[in-house]
């Protein structure tokens, strides 16, 4: 079990943490730290409990700003994503439409072939030019 010393506004506390994550309590331990400073140049010193609260929920309201932008994101994806499938099915629907007209006009340029074939041809004709 890990252990770190952190210090918000001049008081230090101990505590423990997972092996291998004490940088990354300290780190956090600093961010608040930074709001913590904030709260306590803009009302002074209101006591460690309301600057600690205060620069909490500061915290809190950047955290649910984020997870805010990223449901934005994910419906945003999510359609986009149908969006494409939408494309997709479309496009499928041009190629075989496609296809089956390409498919059309063979089957009558082999008809009319085999009518052609089948019909004795006239002899060409030399045409006078005046």
């Amino acid at each position: 079990m890990g252990q770190v010393s952190v210090t918000l506004n001049g008081r230090t506390y101990r505590l423990e943490c997972g092996e291998g994550e004490e940088a990354h309590l300290i780190e956090l331990a600093e961010y608040l730290g930074t709001h913590v400073d904030v709260m306590k140049r803009k009302f002074g010193q209101v006591g460690d409990d309301r600057l600690i609260l205060m620069a909490s929920l500061q915290v809190m309201d950047e955290l649910w700003e984020l997870r805010r932008q990223m449901q934005e994101t994910k419906t945003a994806m999510a359609e986009a994503r149908r969006d494409r499938s939408v494309a997709d099915e479309s496009a499928k629907s041009r190629q075989s439409d496609l296809a089956a007209r390409v498919s059309a006009v063979a089957d009558r340029l082999e008809m009319l072939n085999e009518q052609f074939a089948g019909e004795p041809r006239a002899p060409l004709r030399a045409v006078k030019r005046s």
